[in-house]
């Protein structure tokens, strides 16, 4: 669903990059109450992961294939702030440096594909994680469900924004009923690649899901006939053997998202996805501008001057997800600095004089 420049008009492109430029700044603020000692190393690797994942595009319908988006699996992995964070980042290293999705139109993207995506996905997930029983299979379900709903959300976002600065003239009953009926069945594949991804993480290391935290049942006493919360013991530093599960958690991330980007995005689906296939059979293009870094080396995914397009494709994704985890890594580190920097000692040492 990257939009290209040209489809939306220069004031509304402008509006929605001051709403995410907003966005942004609040989710950096936000970002430091959720990046700790768990969140703050795998930050980087899950904008590198839905880097590689978005290379895979699969096959919805006859001619048309989708990706991930990517917002749901950020934010129940990462937190809701630094969820809209990795989104944003890998929006940002795609733009720059593949000609993917325009750089005009960045607002737009960052708008539908990370802020509606991770807000819409994390707010129906912690209210169904809420009715549903305390249970690992039951934040998979959770995943599946808001990962499912967040997809047309973004296309019924975009939708909008053409409705208000559309550069063509087009009904927009027609384009709201294309896009969100197509991307209905995008949200298919993204409710599994989500509910499939949490639930391996849960799986191996459960306090590494930061949706997934607080579910476990809280302990009952009984005073004076009747039961009450016991209450809750502080956290102990992590052991050694913890330490290097997350380590190896991390390592294991990082080679799945190499694999993915450098082999089998080879093998992704050709079709163009929902968002092309719909401004193709409807005119939405008809005014798509060429992307302003189109002879980048590594635009359309591919390397420049390497003729092989399977080593030009996976040099391109090899690359793009180093880029990505170490653009994405440093951000959170600085992120999660300020936040030890906010809580420093003499901090610490006032609060408890007083």
């Amino acid at each position: 669903m990257h939009v290209p420049d040209g489809f939306i008009n220069a004031p509304t492109s402008a509006a929605t990059g001051v709403i995410a430029a907003g966005a942004i700044a609040v989710s950096l603020r936000g970002a430091r109450r959720e990046l700790d000692e768990r969140t703050a190393p795998l930050a980087g690797l899950v904008a590198a992961f839905i880097f590689a994942v978005q290379m895979l595009n699969f096959p919805v319908a006859a001619g048309t294939s989708g990706h991930l988006l990517g917002g749901a699996l950020a934010a129940i992995l990462v937190g809701p702030y630094t969820g809209v964070l990795c989104v944003s980042v890998v929006l940002l290293m795609q733009g720059i440096l593949f000609a993917d999705g325009g750089l005009t139109a960045l607002g737009v993207n960052i708008t539908n594909m990370a802020i509606v995506t991770t807000v819409v996905a994390y707010a129906l997930f912690r209210g169904l994680v809420k009715v549903l029983p305390r249970t690992r299979r039951s934040v998979s379900a959770a995943s599946f469900v808001a990962a499912l709903v967040s997809v047309p959300a973004a296309a019924l976002a975009f939708t909008l924004m053409y409705a208000i600065g559309g550069t063509t003239d087009v009904s927009i009953g027609k384009v709201a009923t294309a896009m969100i009926g197509v991307h209905v069945l995008i949200g298919i594949g993204e409710a599994a690649i989500t509910a499939l991804t949490v639930g391996a993480v849960i799986a191996v290391r459960p306090d590494l899901v930061y949706g997934a935290r607080g579910l476990t049942q809280k302990l009952k006493l009984r005073v004076n006939g009747e039961l009450v919360d016991a209450p809750q013991a502080e956290p102990a530093p992590a052991p050694v053997a913890a330490r290097t599960s997350h380590r190896k958690v991390w390592a294991a991330g990082l080679v799945a998202s190499l694999v993915l980007a450098g082999f089998v995005s080879f093998y992704a689906s050709a079709s163009p996805d929902g968002l092309e296939k719909v401004a193709a059979d409807h005119g939405i293009d008809k005014k798509a501008e060429e992307h302003a870094v189109a002879d980048s080396p590594l635009a359309d995914y591919g390397v420049e001057d390497v003729d092989d397009a399977r080593l030009s494709g996976g040099l391109a994704g090899v690359i793009g997800v180093g880029v990505t985890v170490v653009a994405g890594t440093g951000v959170f580190w600085a992120v999660r600095r300020r936040r030890t920097d906010d809580t420093s000692p003499s901090d610490t040492t006032s609060v408890t004089s007083v």
